[in-house]
């Protein structure tokens, strides 16, 4: 301590540091702190977490990005934090039996203290609806569509809800006005669908039933890029947490799937192809990024008749070579699930060195070299749906769901079971099931099955 280090060193230093490493140098001495308090270094931890490339001081206002940073995450933690006393519930019945559900805002990366969870869904007339969790309430409707939803995505950042319906119709909804900002009619129906925000603006993404992956501007629909990718169609397409990349998986499981790097797709050279790989993995079921590493990208495989399942991990880079780009894939690590197992349904990721994923009525959690590190058994039933994301991961029985944690640094234990929110909503008389669950900072929704109908069940903290 006797040698004091130039403040570009010791910034430089310091931006090796994670949240906890940079709160304990501050408390070192004056000058550590005044270094490891500059916005250079919290505006690096912000960027690392969230997508807030397009944050300026601007939208900070008179907050620092160390304040930034701290608020964010505590509203992060709103849910970790909760006792049960804290969740308030609203029931929305008569919801279509089949619909799906997005968020169309929550998470906001706003100085606000509170904010609304509003999430996107299709009535049982076809309606493209949304509702406000907090109240409990339908909040908008759009027209009876005459043709049946298949799809649909959202852009939360932009407040915009994208549909695909069986007329092969793609229409772009701000969710305020009547009728759709925009409509495109596809030559095949399309089953794959990614919208995401770039450094470029906002684009579409979306895969067919031939194997065509289009890409378009939002909220106008412009066409950008055209790529045939497979001779089946595309189903599952899924964008990198930091937008580089777009997984693309076909209906043929026995083709191998492919990643394009996405500045190609939005970007088309004229006589020349996107860039991408395939992954040397076949009868690819499921995929995931992992938000702490970016390039990093796990898939599982389960092969017929003898339902073996197995989990393998890459890491993209890319290369000049040449005078051109290529795309390196690097096979990391990978393992095969034990014969006693049952072949998961779901699996997800969070730092890059760890698979989540149930297992009848446990929650398992494994190495990306096969190592069981947890195993949970909160469910008395088997576990029938699920959610990761980076903060939280949700699992649901039959009438319950239960809240688990990640926690941070890469420290066991890696994943923390938190609470469980009971069956209040149930009714003693129905054979009622939940079909899906997710979360944001502030809620919990649920889709509840009931015989005759569907129903929300949406919990909020009462702050």
């Amino acid at each position: 301590m006797e040698i004091q280090l130039p403040d570009l060193a010791l910034k430089q230093i310091f931006s090796f540091l994670d949240l906890f490493g940079l709160l304990q140098a501050s408390q070192v001495n004056k000058h550590w702190n005044r270094i490891a308090e500059s916005d250079f270094l919290w505006r690096s931890l912000s960027l690392q977490r969230w997508d807030c490339s397009n944050f300026t001081n601007q939208h900070l206002g008179t907050h620092t990005w160390k304040q930034f940073f701290l608020h964010q995450r505590r509203k992060e933690l709103r849910l970790a934090l909760a006792q049960l006393h804290n969740f308030i519930y609203k029931v929305t019945k008569n919801i279509a039996y089949d619909m799906e559900l997005a968020y169309l805002s929550g998470n906001s990366l706003t100085m606000d203290e509170q904010e609304k969870s509003i999430i996107c869904g299709v009535s049982p007339k076809q309606a493209l609806c949304t509702w406000d969790v907090q109240e409990g309430t339908m909040i908008w409707s759009s027209p009876v569509q005459e043709f049946y939803f298949l799809n649909l995505v959202t852009l939360p950042q932009m407040h915009l809800a994208i549909t695909m319906d069986q007329k092969k119709t793609i229409k772009l909804w701000n969710c305020q006005d009547r009728d759709a900002l925009a409509i495109l009619r596809m030559p095949e129906s399309c089953y794959g669908m990614e919208a995401y925000l770039t450094k470029d603006g906002p684009f579409l993404t979306v895969g067919d039933a031939a194997g065509n992956i289009y890409t378009f501007t939002l909220p106008g629909l412009r066409d950008v890029s055209k790529v045939t990718a497979s001779q089946y169609g595309i189903i599952f397409l899924h964008c990198s947490p930091d937008k580089k990349w777009i997984f693309a998986c076909g209906t043929y499981r026995r083709t191998l799937p492919q990643v394009f790097l996405t500045e190609s797709l939005l970007r088309p050279s004229e006589g020349s192809a996107p860039l991408s790989t395939s992954l040397p993995h076949k009868l690819c079921v499921s995929a995931c990024w992992t938000p702490k590493v970016k390039n990093r990208l796990t898939l599982m495989s389960q092969s017929n008749p003898e339902k073996k399942t197995e989990f393998v991990t890459f890491d993209l880079t890319t290369k000049r070579t040449g005078g051109q780009t290529v795309i390196q894939v690097h096979k990391i690590a990978s393992f095969q699930l034990a014969a006693h197992l049952e072949s998961p349904v779901w699996m997800g990721a969070n730092d890059g060195y760890t698979i989540v994923f149930t297992n009848g009525p446990y929650l398992l959690l494994f190495s990306i070299t096969g190592f069981l590190l947890q195993r949970f058994e909160d469910h008395q039933a088997a576990i029938n749906n699920f959610w990761v994301d980076p903060r939280y991961v949700l699992t649901t029985s039959k009438n319950s769901v239960h809240v688990y944690v990640w926690e941070e640094g890469g420290r066991h234990p890696y994943l923390r079971s938190y609470y469980r929110l009971e069956n209040i909503w149930h009714d003693p008389t129905t054979d009622d099931c939940i079909s899906s669950v997710m979360c944001d900072n502030a809620s919990i929704v649920l889709m509840v099955t009931v015989s005759e109908y569907s129903m929300l069940v949406m919990y909020s903290l009462n702050t």
